[in-house]
């Protein structure tokens, strides 16, 4: 059940806090900027309301922690989309309820320890998010899951894999709307899941 803190057999979900890094053997993703947020920043993000970090640890000792990451509320505004993405968009969801943005939740950090990497983690844990915000017991309207993927082949293939869309059709629709001049600054890709597709 998604109320309990047991995720699995072998992983226990937890709110992160400092004394879980104190307590658990080294935790790196392989990502220097990841593992520097996790170790120095998500404490802030959480103390300031910006975004609640969450772990997965292994339930027998030595505890490792498998993966960390970062939920916070977010929202997809069709005004800053072009007609085919926003059709695209409100064709999933009851005319009576098309509106101007629609209720997301972002994953704003997701890390995994590189000695689970090899065991679809990843795969368990986004499988994990979405039916956790589809649960009865979520409190907040969600429709959607965001999340702003690293722009490599390997990464957002991997989150096209996992049923998620690009927001922007291509990198020179999306560099228009954050204003760049430049397809080579879009160092990440802005995707969303349907939560009720």
């Amino acid at each position: 059940m998604l109320s309990d803190n047991k995720v699995n057999q072998q992983y226990i979900m937890l709110p992160f806090i400092r004394e879980i890094l104190e307590n658990c053997s080294d935790f790196t993703c392989g990502d220097a900027e990841l593992d520097s947020f996790f170790y120095h920043d998500a404490d802030l993000y959480s103390k300031e309301l910006m975004g609640k970090t969450y772990c997965w640890i292994t339930e027998e000792k030595t505890y490792q922690i498998v993966a960390l990451f970062t939920m916070s509320n977010d929202s997809i505004k069709t005004l800053n989309l072009n007609n085919k993405t926003r059709n695209r968009l409100n064709r999933t969801i009851s005319n009576r309820k098309r509106g101007r943005s629609y209720p997301a939740v972002f994953i704003g950090r997701l890390g995994i320890n590189k000695s689970f990497k090899n065991k679809s983690v990843v795969s368990q844990l986004l499988h994990f998010i979405k039916d956790w915000f589809r649960h009865a017991s979520n409190k907040t309207g969600c429709r959607f899951i965001v999340v702003d993927a690293y722009n490599n082949g390997r990464t957002t293939k991997f989150y096209e894999r996992n049923n998620f869309r690009y927001l922007y059709d291509n990198e020179s629709e999306e560099c228009m709307q954050y204003k760049s001049s430049t397809t080579k600054d879009i160092s990440t890709r802005l995707m969303y899941f349907d939560l009720k597709l």
